[in-house]
């Protein structure tokens, strides 16, 4: 091999000598991940106006307005790249959603991916930029960073099959294992750093099904097992996000066998808990520590027969003139070539150094870390730190006498005590999922508790759209107050006894008691006797 600069790059950037071996891997993964992309279009449809609309909850052109008030006309862009600077009416709106759900399902069946892939990315890139709260979550980076990768990692052309004229390069391979193993590693290394006794002692996952954000059905029965089974998930959380994700680095068969490890655990944590689509990624990138003779091999005759066809079918790879001094054929390949090098390297050390800063406090450079934040495509990640001690839930009442107060019923955070937890992931329902964390704080920290107050006074017709119903549908509600109850699972007994799958229990006030004045005003009529939880 030659190691000079110009050979190097073409190594581990350029397609011709690109990854063989991982035609069918590539082509589950990005199949797999049509499909999330259009789970998070598809949620959104509903949501988005009552979350970033008009006379939604945060709205975006507020947010926009402000941002443009502080940075120039470049800086702005930078700083939040959206597409809804041009317009972020309702058409706008619902054109991002309905855009990149027709663009992720041309993903989903293998119709110029690179050109959906890109669709996909700047749709939700507009979302995300432009959604404050709404969009604060680890696993919108996860899934921004790995459409954007995907971008390299995909095949090029109309209809590229699965793609054996052009094999995956080294590096967006690389990059996207390299994202899989930090999500589960630094996951661990933050867990030790945080200090949290619970990790410590072996009880983390003791009330964990509970008093995560959105619990399921499974995981009520789960959470009823002995310690010993909750202790051992802890040893073996910690085994696997410390240790058993580095076998992606090691020889083939310990690849195989990490694949297997994970993949359970992933199906496990999906059926216990709703996180969106972040365990679905997760589930999606460990498909690729396969290879193409490993799959071959499990596969049904008929189904291999199929494949063995596409593979005699493609193009053969076309290979690049090699030895030392070679020149790249074409000013635009030699373009595309610099240009897709840099910005992987630019992912792959703005990842690594936040990796290295985490771990050992190193005074690295940060200006290229600081300048890919906006992008969403070099994120640190972390999950459960700190366990959640207690299960709170928010909710919103409204009166038109001031004396009967009736609850707004939600579509799938915990209220009704005789209603299961549903399972529903991928489907991410933001404005639930936000009143978790919410209900975690103060309302002073949260301004989407006293907003959405607001708009249920004038009965807003979008922020409804994120309730099941409202039971104010004849006249609006006089007034809007927000109690905060604490919830507990049932046990056994007394679900056998009552048919319950919770209990709960009233904590008080936590948000201002608002009220609409004949003349229009609103006034606070009572303030919240909630206080603030560690």
């Amino acid at each position: 091999m030659d190691w000079t600069p110009p050979s190097a790059i073409r190594f581990f950037f350029a397609a011709p000598h690109g990854a063989p071996d991982r035609l069918t891997a590539r082509w589950l993964f990005l199949r797999a991940l049509g499909g999330i992309y259009f789970s998070a279009f598809f949620s959104l449809v509903c949501q988005i106006r009552g979350l970033i609309g008009p006379s939604g909850i945060l709205p975006a052109d507020n947010y926009l307005h402000a941002v443009a008030q502080s940075l120039g006309d470049w800086q702005r862009v930078w700083y939040a790249p959206t597409l809804l600077w041009w317009s972020s009416g309702p058409v706008a709106l619902n054109a991002l959603c309905w855009a990149g759900m027709l663009a992720s399902l041309l993903l989903l069946l293998n119709i110029w991916p690179r050109g959906m892939l890109t669709i996909c990315f700047v749709c939700f890139l507009s979302f995300v930029s432009a959604a404050q709260d709404f969009s604060s979550y680890q696993s919108d980076g996860m899934l921004l960073a790995a459409g954007f990768i995907s971008f390299f990692f995909a095949p090029p052309g109309m209809r590229p099959g699965l793609g054996r004229a052009h094999p995956a390069s080294r590096a967006s391979l690389f990059l996207l294992q390299w994202e899989w193993f930090r999500i589960y590693f630094e996951s661990g290394v933050v867990k030790l750093l945080s200090g949290d006794q619970e990790w410590r002692y072996f009880t983390a996952m003791d009330e964990y099904y509970q008093n995560g954000p959105l619990p399921t059905w499974i995981g009520w029965y789960v959470q009823h097992l002995p310690h010993w089974f909750h202790a051992a998930t802890v040893g073996a959380t910690l085994a696997l996000e410390l240790g058993v994700v580095w076998m992606l680095f090691l020889p083939r068969r310990w690849r195989i066998a990490c694949f297997f490890i994970v993949t359970p655990w992933q199906i496990f944590v999906i059926l216990t808990a709703n996180y969106a689509f972040l365990n679905y990624l997760v589930l999606a990138m460990g498909v690729l520590l396969l290879d193409d003779r490993f799959v071959l091999g499990i596969l049904p005759e008929r189904w291999k027969n199929r494949i063995k066809t596409a593979f005699e079918s493609n193009a053969t790879p076309v290979k690049e003139p090699g030895g030392r001094g070679s020149r790249l054929r074409g000013p635009w390949k030699f373009l595309k070539l610099n240009a897709s090098s840099v910005l992987l390297l630019w992912i792959w050390y703005a990842t690594t150094a936040q990796l290295i800063w985490m771990i050992t406090r190193a005074p690295l450079p940060t200006i290229p870390v600081i300048a890919l934040e906006p992008f969403r495509i070099a994120n640190r990640y972390g999950l459960f730190a700190v366990m959640t001690r207690g299960r709170y839930e928010i909710e919103f009442q409204g009166s038109t006498d001031g004396q009967r107060w009736v609850a707004y019923p939600f579509r799938y955070k915990p209220q009704e005590l005789n209603q299961p937890p549903p399972i529903y992931a991928p489907y991410q329902p933001r404005f639930d999922w936000n009143l978790w964390f919410a209900s975690l704080g103060s309302w002073r920290e949260y301004p989407i508790v006293q907003n959405t107050e607001v708009r249920l006074l004038s009965n807003d017709k979008d922020v409804l759209e994120l309730f099941a119903d409202n039971p104010f549908a004849q006249e609006a509600p006089r007034q809007i107050r927000v109690v905060l109850w604490q919830y507990w699972f049932t046990t056994m007994a007394e679900k056998r006894e009552t048919g319950m799958w919770w209990r709960r229990q009233l904590v008080g006030l936590y948000a201002p008691t608002l009220e609409r004045t004949s003349d229009g005003d609103i006034t606070v009529i009572q303030w919240p006797t909630v206080q603030p939880r560690e």
